[in-house]
């Protein structure tokens, strides 16, 4: 016997499958963004290190030279790759991270050093070349280029490091909403909930976490609309798990 599909069943699978891949596209965003800012910033310290006797402005074009000549650019693709590279290596069943622990293999797995390493000799050639960066100091930065890169390595260890601690904030402050929200007391929801908004933004975009929030969010909505009022019903209360 042939079992067919319901157009319901159907319609519910297309739409997980858009929440999934909506979920997956502002991972990869999140990590593109603030693994680039930290990259970034860890390349300015490096040279610093690697250059200690220069004023501030002399780091500042050295760096200039090497971002604006292919590795400011490359940043993005430098991480997208290791992302893709990565979750293929570690046989990720799905897209999307489940956890902050997972996103941090897979960036690793996914050779995102070698990356950042190649897109240095790539700009430290290019701003030679064109002048930007003398043959002495093209010299200096390329051998301490393990130094640039230890640091580019720290920094993306403890960006996940504070990672990890924000969703344990977060779920403390989940947790007093609750305990507000059980005691009907709104204005102390209203200050959690003002927490969690503000901890969301620092933090990757995982499923579960974000499956929390909007819960939350739905059921604070709802008091907030009823003029604070919890005599909410148990068909609206149903609705707030329902819209995530």
């Amino acid at each position: 016997m042939e079992l067919t599909q319901t157009p319901e069943k159907g319609m519910l699978n297309l739409q997980e499958q858009n929440i999934s891949q909506g979920i997956e596209k502002k991972q990869e965003n999140f990590l593109e963004t603030t693994l680039g800012k930290v990259i970034n910033k860890a390349v300015d310290i490096g040279i610093s290190a690697v250059v200690p006797d220069l004023i501030e402005d002399e780091v500042i074009d050295i760096k200039n030279a090497i971002l604006k000549n292919g590795f400011e650019d490359g940043i993005q693709t430098a991480i997208s790759s290791a992302v893709n590279l990565g979750k293929s290596i570690v046989g990720m069943v799905t897209g999307k991270f489940e956890d902050v622990s997972q996103a941090q293999n897979v960036i690793k797995s996914g050779g995102v050093l070698d990356n950042v390493s190649s897109l240095l000799d790539f700009a430290l050639n290019k701003a030679k070349s064109g002048g930007l960066l003398d043959k002495n100091m093209y010299q200096v930065v390329k051998q301490g280029k393990n130094t640039i890169l230890n640091q580019v390595e720290k920094g993306i260890t403890k960006e996940f490091g504070k990672q990890t601690e924000n969703i344990e904030k977060l779920g403390t402050y989940m947790n007093s909403w609750r305990q507000n929200y059980k005691e009907q007391n709104f204005n102390g929801m209203e200050k959690q909930y003002q927490k969690i908004q503000e901890k969301l933004k620092e933090l990757l975009p995982l499923e579960k976490t974000l499956s929390e929030a909007r819960k939350i969010e739905n059921l604070h909505e709802m008091i907030r609309n009823n003029e604070q009022k919890f005599n909410l019903t148990m068909e609206q209360e149903k609705l707030a798990e329902i819209l995530i």
